[in-house]
């Protein structure tokens, strides 16, 4: 079966934050486990080349346009299905905002920065800016 991100449903198992994560203020709408990024305010992330916005946190909570939802670069999300536990995950590329891969984006220009590990089929470890952004 291939990974799948379902946009929507997915689950926070840790926040990496304790019981009282920070909060960002948000420049569109958002689901709880998309990969944020900042951009003329905080936003779902995007790998394509020409509007790459490198990932920067996790939404640990739906949020709306202006609004404020608590944030973590170091979370574990489940809910995905699929994934090849132990293999890297990246922000996708494409028109998925906010939404993650384990193929590495690969067109000139892209964002391909790792941004965590799956620990089963249906489980993220998060580790965003643990590593230097880089492009394909």
């Amino acid at each position: 079966m291939p990974f799948s991100d379902p946009g929507t449903g997915r689950i926070i198992y840790d926040s990496g934050r304790g019981t009282e994560p920070e909060k960002v203020i948000l420049g569109e709408d958002c689901n709880c486990g998309d990969i944020l990024g900042y951009s003329s305010g905080w936003k779902r992330a995007l790998a394509t080349a020409g509007s790459v916005v490198q990932g920067r946190l996790v939404a640990l909570a739906d949020g709306k346009s202006g609004g404020e939802v608590p944030a973590s670069a170091n979370a574990v999300v489940g809910g995905y299905s699929g994934a090849t536990a132990g293999d890297y995950v990246y922000v996708d590329e494409g028109t998925n905002n906010g939404r993650i891969t384990q193929t590495a984006p690969s067109t000139s220009g892209d964002a391909n920065t790792i941004i965590g590990v799956a620990l089963s089929a249906t489980k993220v470890l998060f580790f965003l800016n643990s590593r230097a952004d880089s492009t394909a």
